[in-house]
């Protein structure tokens, strides 16, 4: 089919505009990536746009080396692995019957979990709430306090009422199957998009979660790196420079500068690993659960 030069110079227009948007999006991590591995002079005097200039490592030495750095990333990890799987488990335990039509007044539930999408109780009511618990500096008011997310149920209830036949859920309750059997051996080996889907959202929500650690922990042996990592791009420097100002004030910037950038790189590989062995299940698990209904 021939296309019009009108259609060619439309295509033309669409694919300068994605690459502008993906030079956009790249070179910030293409700069932070050269300034890690560059002079921290070069850095400071702005020489560093796309390449690396006096290239060396003392950077990432620094942030590797900081005790505090790997204890936060050790937090991180942990925060993240249970969060993420008490998160999809909720999620899927709350979709799953809001998906099923046999559910009586699955409307009215519903609605009641979409009223706490626009209305909370605030930050105060929150942590008095996590207090009286007897979470406050745990690593359960890590994990607890967003263990589900009503958009997310959204998301996959949608996607089991247009992705799961219904003839195939109606055949295995004629064979006798019941709801968490039928849950476990034929919904979600059929949903590993939308699952792709959830563990993602929410493992970047908890690595990249620095909030609640910042009101809810005291105990610096159970910061997540986040937080670490405010502390160093805040501050301009390093947790343990304070003891260092008095004596080489410049010297110390220098290496704090290098090693901002270094861990930025440290704190965000993880995820960039992850979304490649996700990336084949992305695209359809988002556009089925979230147009679909």
């Amino acid at each position: 089919m021939s296309t019009s030069s009108g259609d060619r110079l439309f295509g033309l227009f669409v694919y300068a505009v994605l690459a502008l948007i993906v030079l956009l999006v790249l070179y910030p991590l293409v700069f932070i990536v050269a300034a890690s591995v560059s002079d921290a002079n070069a850095i400071l005097r702005g020489e560093v746009w796309l390449w690396p200039r006096g290239f060396h490592w003392g950077g990432y030495t620094k942030v590797l080396t900081n005790n505090e750095v790997l204890v936060g990333y050790g937090n991180t990890l942990l925060y993240t692995a249970l969060g993420t799987a008490l998160n999809v488990a909720m999620t899927v335990c709350a979709a799953y019957p809001l998906s099923r039509k046999q559910l009586w007044g699955r409307n009215m539930v519903t609605v009641f979990l979409v009223f706490t999408m626009f209305f909370s109780g605030g930050l105060i009511p929150t942590y008095l709430l996590i207090k009286s618990l007897g979470m406050l500096n745990t690593m359960w008011a890590m994990i607890v306090p967003g263990a589900v997310s009503m958009w997310n149920i959204i998301i996959m209830r949608t996607f089991f009422q247009a992705s799961i036949p219904g003839e195939i859920l109606e055949s295995a309750e004629i064979d006798g199957c019941s709801e968490l059997r039928m849950l476990m051996r034929i919904v979600l080996p059929l949903s590993m998009p939308i699952i792709a889907v959830m563990i993602l959202f929410y493992s970047v929500g908890h690595w990249n979660s620095y909030f609640s650690a910042l009101i809810y922990l005291n105990d610096r042996h159970k910061f997540p790196l986040q937080l670490f990592l405010r502390e160093m791009l805040v501050q301009d420097t390093m947790t343990d420079s304070i003891s260092y100002l008095n004596k080489d004030l410049v010297a110390q910037m220098m290496k704090a500068e290098t090693a901002k950038y270094a861990a930025v790189i440290i704190a965000n590989l993880p995820i960039l690993m992850l979304y490649p062995f996700l990336q084949k299940y992305f695209t359809k698990g988002m556009l089925v659960g979230a147009i679909k209904g």
